[in-house]
């Protein structure tokens, strides 16, 4: 199979195809006769077919034309491609990857929740772990992957250009090794994503500037595409094509930029297997809830009449008063076979928009699966306890002349800290000893206490302290973080990331946090092993980790309104005794600052 590359007229993300598994092979994942893209291209130098080895890549960050909604303009690619090339893996691999940036602006590659051991400096965060790759620039990252399987995902880490540069990430078991579910017949990413007709630099700039709302998108997407049901979009909505009788494995990553997302396939249940590249208990659903940046792993069964279904998704969104885009997303699973199809296929049921039981129950049904050859290990004994208040806030504005409430500029905060982006990255300040950069003195506990999830809180709660603070945890620490979420300005969910790390989700509630009686709740069983997780609406949760990577690493709500704002923690843990606990060495060629 051959096509051309860099297509930008629509026709990139229309159909999929991925190599099935050898058969004559005794495993139940697929091997790489050939690794494909989202055109269904042989694309040898994108995938990653070699095992435990290392493989050169190149990734060239460029602006390419593509329509979308009845109108073209430049956007960020990966290799003319969008979504950009899926990378293909195994368990332990090392990926050397050389990204050239040939686009207009400042650009990072985070390679998201791969938890680089000892390997900050290719984490990529702009100003956290590295200055971004200017235009004209490379930078060669070294990706490596220790205990990962399943689907994760590489995107920008700069202002918000991940909208556009991003790509689907699979981490199969080591060879002779077997999925702990039943085979299934192919695999498939799919990548829920936002469209905006303006320019995302441009989008960003007047964002930052006014201190308001951002624009809210034009539309949703399914592997690039809007689908059938917004104007210019049909032609090009992304088929799935499927055999009766046949299970397949989607690997479902939401590179939303604003929005939590409803995900459902007409007449079709899914089982959850897998979430954030760790294996999950297996339970049935008829939708999906997922965080921007979440991955889920879900079987289904083409098990319906012969026939094209939707399969469709839309935004959650909790907080009352929210502005967001009620448009739906669509792609068409079809059946192969010779059958009269309906004339228009039918929609799944997807919740409500604000429906935030319906998305807690979902997140509060994944479980790992803590079997012998997967076992859990969640710390108990906790030495770094955290109490981590999550809230929108505001700044004052000359003349009230900002377009936040009444003429503020809109902000965020972690225990009323609001983070302040350095001139330079924190992990070389770090490394090389250089003053100024960064104060430790991130508090452990909010230094306000009130009512978090009342209404009508007082004005003067509003406005945080800003500044470049860090909180330094001692390598092996046994850390535990309650995230708080506020009812301050407007209370949201907050889709919580944490680099370097995965962390078990081991207990959330509605309402305030009560040190007495909600951990009595915890799992500590079978908890799921997460990177991000949603804090729900004027909720809590409670994650847990062993500070066992030294290194920075940034923890941010990947909102990325919220981001920018300044919802983010950048953690450093510090090295250990002996060279297998302590930072590795800068590579060559880190971008100037």
């Amino acid at each position: 199979m051959t096509g051309e590359r860099g297509r930008g007229n629509g026709e990139r993300g229309k159909g999929m195809r991925m190599s099935k598994a050898n058969e004559e092979e005794p495993q139940n994942v697929p091997t790489c006769p050939g690794c494909w893209n989202f055109a269904g291209e042989v694309a040898w130098h994108y995938g990653i077919c070699l095992l435990n080895s290392s493989e050169l890549h190149q990734l060239a960050v460029e602006e390419t034309p593509y329509r979308r909604l009845c109108s073209t303009k430049n956007i960020l690619t990966v290799n003319g491609q969008f979504p950009g090339p899926t990378l293909y893996a195994r368990s332990g691999d090392t990926i050397i990857v050389d990204v050239y940036n040939k686009g207009n602006r400042n650009i990072t590659i985070h390679w998201h929740g791969v938890k680089q051991l000892r390997n900050p400096w290719s984490d990529g965060p702009d100003y956290i772990t590295q200055c971004p790759i200017q235009p004209g620039g490379s930078f060669t990252q070294t990706i490596m992957f220790s205990s990962e399987e399943g689907t994760l995902w590489w995107h920008a880490h700069s202002e918000w250009d991940r909208a556009t540069v991003l790509g689907a990430i699979v981490i199969y078991p080591n060879r002779g090794a077997t999925y702990p579910f039943p085979k299934p017949h192919a695999e498939f990413p799919i990548i829920l994503g936002e469209w905006w007709k303006e320019d995302m630099g441009q989008l960003y700039k007047k964002t930052i500037q006014n201190g308001g709302e951002p624009n809210m998108s034009s539309a949703f997407l399914i592997n690039g595409q809007p689908g059938d049901l917004y104007p210019c979009s049909k032609p090009d909505t992304f088929k799935l094509m499927v055999d009766y009788g046949k299970t397949y494995l989607l690997r479902l990553i939401n590179s939303a930029v604003q929005e939590i997302m409803f995900f459902s396939i007409a007449n079709h249940k899914v089982t959850v297997v897998g979430s954030d590249a760790s294996y999950t208990k297996p339970f049935s659903s008829d939708y999906v809830t997922i965080s921007p940046g979440q991955t889920i792993d879900l079987l289904f069964t083409a098990d319906q009449s012969p026939n094209h279904y939707y399969i469709a998704a839309k935004a959650y969104v909790g907080g009352a008063g929210i502005v967001y885009d009620n448009t739906t997303t669509t792609a068409i699973l079809q059946y192969n076979g010779n059958y009269t199809s309906t004339s228009i296929p039918s929609l799944p049921n997807l919740p409500s928009h604000n429906d935030t039981k319906a998305s807690v129950h979902f997140t509060g049904s994944l479980r790992s699966l803590a079997d012998q050859n997967h076992p859990v290990d969640v710390p108990r004994k906790i030495t770094t306890p955290l109490f981590y208040t999550l809230s929108v806030n505001t700044l004052p504005c000359l003349n009230n002349s900002c377009a936040g409430p009444n003429g503020t500029r809109l902000s965020a905060s972690v225990n009323n800290i609001s983070f302040v982006d350095p001139s330079i990255d924190i992990l070389q300040a770090y490394y090389y000893h250089v003053n100024g950069v960064f104060r430790t003195r991130f508090p452990n506990f909010p230094p306000l206490l009130f009512n978090f999830t009342a209404q009508d809180l007082p004005l003067y709660l509003q406005t945080p302290k800003q500044g470049t603070e860090v909180k330094i945890l001692k390598y092996n620490a046994t850390v535990e973080i309650v995230f708080q979420g506020t009812n301050l300005v407007a209370g949201d969910d907050h889709p919580m990331h944490l680099h370097g790390f995965s962390f078990y989700v081991v207990g959330w509630g509605l309402g305030n946090f009560d040190k007495d009686k909600d951990p009595l709740t915890y799992n500590l069983v079978d908890p799921p092993l997460l990177n991000t997780i949603a804090v729900p609406v004027n909720g809590w949760t409670t994650v847990r980790f062993k500070a066992n990577n030294p290194g920075v690493w940034f923890m941010h709500c990947h909102l990325d309104r919220h981001m920018s704002w300044g919802m983010d923690v950048t953690f450093i843990v510090e090295n250990g005794k002996g060279l297998g606990a302590q930072i590795l060495p800068p590579p060559p060629g880190m971008p100037p600052c």
